[in-house]
C-alpha cells in the first residue's frame, strides 16, 4: 500500500520515523522535542535490533534525522534536496562528529530514492564526513510501514480515514471493462430525489452537474451487469464493497466538508493502491457515481 506522506506535517513525519526506528533499532530510540535540532531529530545508543541487518547490526551512537517534503513525487535528485544535504546535513554531521556524539547517521526522507542516487549521496557523506551512513527514501519507508502493522495503523488514522479493501471493486471493474460501454436509457434507472440527496450529503451542484451528470447515461449498463445471473459473484463482491465504504463514510463523515472531497479521496485511494486500474480510471469514477446515485453510499432520506 502506498501512503501520501507529503500530506503529513513535519512533526508527524518525525513521529513516523521514530516509530520505524523503534522497530529496526530498538525501543531505546529517544525523540527530541521540536526546535533547533542541530542535525538530529532522534538518537539511539547501543546495539540495533536489525539494522542494517540482523547479522551485522550497528552498535554505537546512532543519530537519526528526518527531512520531510510536502511536494508530490519529490525526489532525492531534486536540487532543493541537494542543497539541504550540502548546507544543512553535512555541516551538522561534522559538528556532531567533532563533539564525539555519533558513530552512525540515518537520514529519512519521503522523497523517491533510486539505487544510483543512493550510492551518490552515501559517497558524498563518506567523502565529506567519514561517518558510516544510510539514506532511507520513500520506497523503503513504505516497505517498513507495511511490514509493521502498528505503524500502518497509526498512519491509517492520519492519512487514510476512508480505507477499505478495494480488491473486490478492482475485480468488478476489470470484468466490466470488457463490456462495450454504451449509453443507456436514463428513465430505466430508478428515480431518485437527487437534489435532496445532494443537499443531505453536502454534494455541490458544481460537482454533480460537471462530474456525475455526464455519467448518468451509463449507470443502467452497470445495473444490468450486476443483476445479470452470470455475475452473481460480482454482485456479492459489490454488496460487500458498498457496505465497507458506507460504514467508513458514516464513521469519518465529519472529517470531510463536502461529499465532493469523499469522491475525490476514494478515487485517489483506489487508483494509488491499484495502478493497473489507471487505464480504466474513468470506470472507477463511474462505479463510485453509480453507488451514490443508486443510494448505496451516502446518506439517504
Amino acid at each position: 500500500m502506498k501512503y501520501p506522506l507529503e500530506n503529513l506535517t513535519d512533526l508527524e513525519f518525525e513521529d513516523l520515523v521514530a516509530l520505524i526506528c523503534s522497530e529496526i533499532l530498538g525501543m531505546g530510540t529517544v525523540v527530541f522535542s521540536k526546535g533547533t535540532d542541530f542535525g538530529k531529530d532522534a538518537k539511539f545508543y547501543g546495539r540495533a535490533n536489525k539494522f542494517p541487518s540482523e547479522s551485522k547490526p550497528w552498535e554505537g551512537k546512532i543519530i537519526i534525522q528526518a527531512k520531510h517534503s510536502e511536494k508530490v513525487n519529490a525526489s532525492c535528485s531534486d536540487s532543493a534536496f541537494k542543497t539541504i544535504i550540502k548546507n544543512s546535513v553535512i555541516p551538522a554531521i561534522n559538528g556532531l562528529k567533532e563533539a564525539n556524539k555519533l558513530d552512525f547517521y540515518l537520514l529519512f526522507t519521503n522523497r523517491k530514492l533510486s539505487g544510483v542516487q543512493d550510492f551518490r549521496i552515501e559517497d558524498i557523506f563518506d567523502t565529506k564526513t567519514g561517518i558510516e551512513n544510510r539514506v532511507i527514501g520513500l520506497e523503503t519507508i513504505e516497505y517498513w510501514i507495511n511490514q509493521y502493522p502498528k505503524i500502518a495503523r497509526t498512519l491509517n488514522k492520519l492519512l487514510l480515514p476512508l480505507s477499505f479493501d478495494e480488491n473486490d471493486l478492482k475485480e468488478i471493474i476489470n470484468s466490466f471493462s470488457k463490456v462495450d460501454k454504451k449509453k443507456g436509457d436514463l428513465p430505466k434507472i430508478p428515480k431518485r430525489d437527487i437534489e435532496k440527496k445532494n443537499e443531505i450529503n453536502n454534494l455541490s451542484k458544481e460537482y454533480f452537474n460537471n462530474v456525475i451528470k455526464r455519467n448518468l447515461l451509463y449507470l443502467e449498463q452497470i445495473r444490468e451487469f450486476l443483476t445479470n445471473p452470470i455475475n452473481t459473484e460480482f454482485l456479492g463482491k459489490y454488496e460487500n464493497t458498498i457496505d465497507d465504504i458506507n460504514e467508513e463514510i458514516v464513521v469519518h463523515r465529519d472529517e470531510f466538508d463536502k461529499f465532493d472531497l469523499i469522491f475525490n479521496y476514494l478515487y485517489k485511494f483506489i487508483i494509488e493502491n491499484n495502478p493497473e486500474l489507471k487505464s480504466n480510471r474513468n470506470l472507477v469514477r463511474l462505479f463510485l457515481h453509480y453507488m451514490y446515485y443508486n443510494c448505496d453510499i451516502g446518506f439517504n432520506e
